[in-house]
């Protein structure tokens, strides 16, 4: 199976919110439950919040395996460190390599930009990811509670990797 990481730009929006869409809704919805899954991703993953971030500095980009964009993530650059905001690969396609491919390009960006770290949060709940990201060299720098609005929170800890 082949690879390939390509650097998303607006165009890409409505295909990065569909994929959003399909993972929340078969990742989150037991961790979360179905009205956070739908408040996160119209807050934070419609087409709209996906541009506005772009515009904002994020970089996204898509794991394409024939032809098919199979998850997506996106990082900023911080004055010390690179930050993970976003790390997801369809069900179907978890344990070949293809969160570790885009991983590993965010970590070679992180050290051509002078970065010391890479750092990421993850819900205290994602048990498969914690695992995933502790394989990976990270360890929880901190636990954290985001209020996000609606109700609703962001129960993470923030997990670190130097580089």
């Amino acid at each position: 199976m082949e690879i390939a990481i390509k650097k998303m730009n607006s165009n890409n929006a409505p295909e990065l919110a569909t994929t959003a869409r399909e993972i929340w809704n078969e990742h989150f919805l037991p961790i979360i439950g179905q009205a956070q899954v739908d408040y996160m991703l119209d807050k934070f993953q419609s087409e709209q919040a996906i541009r506005q971030q772009m515009a904002e500095g994020v970089q996204y980009i898509g794991p394409y395996v024939d032809s098919k964009l199979v998850g997506y993530s996106c990082y900023k650059l911080e004055s010390e460190r690179l930050f993970i905001s976003k790390l997801y690969v369809k069900k179907e396609y978890r344990g070949l390599g293809v969160g570790r491919a885009m991983f590993d390009q965010e970590v070679k960006f992180a050290k051509e930009n002078g970065k010391s770290a890479v750092y990421l949060t993850v819900n205290k709940h994602n048990e498969l990811a914690i695992n995933v990201y502790k394989h990976l060299g990270f360890y929880e720098e901190k636990s954290i509670v985001t209020d996000i609005g609606n109700g609703f929170v962001m129960d993470d800890y923030i997990m670190v990797k130097a580089v």
